[in-house]
């Protein structure tokens, strides 16, 4: 199947997980929030992946679409509201330490959760803003693609700390050597 070009709000058939819609559009891969699943990110050149056109939309996926851009909106308004991320289970109640080369100075400690959570609202922050520049109505679909690959390099810079994930599909991705199409 060639690459689809859609847009947050889009209705998906995916043959593994499901009906959802697309609530985030990244360089390669889309974000969609699916009835059963939850949100997955999922590669634009995926064969499994069909858009829905309006005549085989069920009342299920409609009442989902609808809920899903009410939350968006409340979830754009409240700005500081995610999803629980757990932290792995070897760092749980472990701590950081930065050590100063100097040891004469003294090393600045933090319980690992508190570093985890920073490095989570982080991610969700730039997640509002990918959802924001993609539904933004004045810039051009070139300028968004820009914005857009800046931000997956963004990404890519803060897969380091995808070793405190517990779960590898919270993790942060780059450009994994995709390509232009």
């Amino acid at each position: 199947m060639e690459q689809l070009t859609l847009g947050i709000g889009t209705r998906l058939q995916h043959t593994q997980f499901g009906p959802g819609v697309v609530v985030g559009v990244r360089y390669a891969t889309y974000l969609i929030s699916f009835i059963n699943h939850g949100i997955k990110e999922v590669d634009k050149n995926d064969e499994r992946l069909e858009e829905i056109i309006p005549e085989n939309v069920t009342e299920e996926i409609e009442t989902h679409s609808d809920v899903e851009r009410s939350l968006l909106k409340i979830l754009r308004l409240w700005n500081g509201v995610s999803d629980v991320v757990p932290l792995g289970e070897r760092w749980q109640h472990g701590t950081l330490i930065l050590q100063p080369a100097d040891k004469s100075l003294k090393p600045k400690e933090l319980p690992i959760e508190d570093f985890f959570h920073k490095i989570v609202m982080l991610r969700d922050r730039l997640r509002v803003m990918e959802q924001q520049i993609n539904a933004h109505k004045k810039l051009s679909d070139e300028d968004k693609v820009n914005l857009q690959q800046y931000i997956t390099r963004i990404y890519g810079s803060l897969t380091t700390f995808n070793v405190l994930f517990k779960n590898k599909e919270q993790w942060f991705v780059g450009e994994k050597g995709s390509k232009e199409e």
